[in-house]
């Protein structure tokens, strides 16, 4: 693996162009455990037929976990949304109907999403009767086996030069409700200031899928609960206003 072309770095993972592959370069503080879990989701994803670069090798590099896969020529769905304000709205349908194609899916062996939701709610430092009402109401939502990326958002979707689309960083994958994972989109948006957006995706998803707006707002405590750990002091402030239901009363 050649790391001579760094691409761009996040917190904990540096990326690089060799050739044709794509190089993720965790850090050392990243786990083995959640490395191999990343890569498992991946080539489970691959193995269903949704477009997503495949994997072609896992090494240690200098103490490193590094995985090599398939380099994607192209743009960003939020790129171009950028780029081309005028056709947003095209872009947006498009991207939900991206997101509809993989909700379509089935993967049995990937984590059950309300194993994951219940793990991440137990860890996050909400009190004991707070965490313990969610869990129920978690318990008592209908629970589907949709494969859900977890982290759906334009920038984890890439439209190729030929024009197919591309979804990439599977690390949230589990098996769930499709709903949820609309839900969890909509904070995305919302954690990162675009409130407008998320009214928009909200409002277009529903309409696109028949779900009622209802059943979006039933999940969206449970999932921004579970995104309490590892955020900082602003986010957490948001999340508690959705998991509170100040927001939605507002």
């Amino acid at each position: 693996m050649n790391l001579d072309n760094l691409l761009f770095k996040t917190e904990h993972k540096s990326f690089y162009r060799d050739g044709n592959c794509l190089i993720k370069v965790f850090s050392q503080k990243y786990s083995k455990a959640n490395v191999f879990n990343e890569v498992l989701n991946q080539i489970r994803v691959e193995e269903i037929g949704i477009n997503i670069p495949k994997i072609r090798e896992v090494t240690l590099i200098d103490g490193k976990w590094a995985v090599s896969m398939d380099f994607i020529e192209g743009q960003t769905l939020e790129s171009l949304m950028q780029k081309d304000s005028s056709s947003f709205d095209g872009y947006l349908r498009e991207f939900i109907e991206i997101q509809k194609s993989i909700h379509e899916k089935r993967s049995p062996l990937l984590t059950k999403f309300k194993d994951k939701m219940t793990t991440k709610i137990m860890q996050c430092e909400l009190d004991a009767s707070t965490r313990y009402d969610l869990c129920l109401r978690l318990n008592n939502m209908p629970m589907h086996n949709h494969v859900c990326h977890g982290d759906f958002n334009p920038s984890n979707v890439i439209i190729s030069e030929g024009g197919r689309p591309f979804v990439v960083d599977w690390a949230h994958a589990s098996q769930g409700n499709a709903t949820a994972d609309a839900a969890k989109t909509a904070l995305v948006f919302r954690m990162e200031g675009k409130e407008d957006i998320a009214d928009k995706y909200l409002s277009a998803y529903c309409e696109m899928t028949g779900t009622p707006m209802k059943y979006v707002d039933d999940w969206t405590p449970i999932v921004a609960a579970a995104q309490l750990v590892k955020v900082s002091d602003d986010i957490k402030k948001k999340l508690m206003r959705w998991i509170n239901g100040e927001e939605r009363d507002a």
